[in-house]
C-alpha cells in the first residue's frame, strides 16, 4: 500500500517522552513488517499511524493524506536499558492539537497491542522429541 502524505507548515514543536513499552512494540512490529512503512489503524480515533525508520506520523481520517502530528527524533540510543522511556519531538501541523495528542498517547499503544495480537501465532508450539542415538559399537 502506498500513501502520499502532505504537511502544512509546522506550527509547534515540543519535547516529550514515550513509554518504553510503546516505543519497543512499535519498533518490533515495524521490524517484522519487512516494508519501508508500517500502517497502524487507530480505529477509536479514525486516525492512521504510519511508522518508518525516522518518524511516526498521524493522519486524521477526515483530512486523508495530511499529517496532523509527527513524532520525530527519537533518542533511543541514549537510554541505558530497554525499559527506559524514549525522548522525542512532537511536531504539530494543525492548531489546537493538545486533546488529539492526549488521545494518541492513550490510543496508539492500544492499536499497537491489537496489531500484535493479530500477528501472534495461533497454533501452540510443538516439541519434537528425538530418539537417543543407539550405539552399535559393543567395544
Amino acid at each position: 500500500m502506498e500513501i502520499t502524505c502532505y504537511r502544512d507548515p509546522e506550527i509547534k514543536r515540543e519535547k516529550r517522552t514515550l513509554p518504553a513499552a510503546t516505543y519497543n512494540l512499535a519498533i518490533q512490529l515495524f521490524a517484522r513488517c519487512g516494508a519501508k512503512n508500517l500502517f497502524i489503524p487507530i480505529r477509536s480515533m479514525q486516525y492512521l499511524a504510519i511508522i518508518d525508520r525516522e518518524e511516526f506520523v498521524f493522519i486524521d481520517g477526515q483530512r486523508k493524506c495530511w499529517v496532523d502530528i509527527a513524532w520525530q527524533n527519537f533518542h533511543s540510543h541514549e537510554r541505558e536499558s530497554l525499559d527506559q522511556p524514549i525522548e522525542y519531538e512532537a511536531v504539530y501541523y494543525q492548531e489546537d492539537q493538545t486533546a488529539v495528542m492526549r488521545r494518541l498517547q492513550r490510543e496508539f499503544p492500544l492499536a499497537l497491542y491489537a496489531m500484535m495480537a493479530k500477528q501472534t501465532p495461533h497454533n501452540p508450539a510443538k516439541i519434537i522429541k528425538f530418539r537417543p542415538k543407539v550405539s552399535t559399537d559393543n567395544a
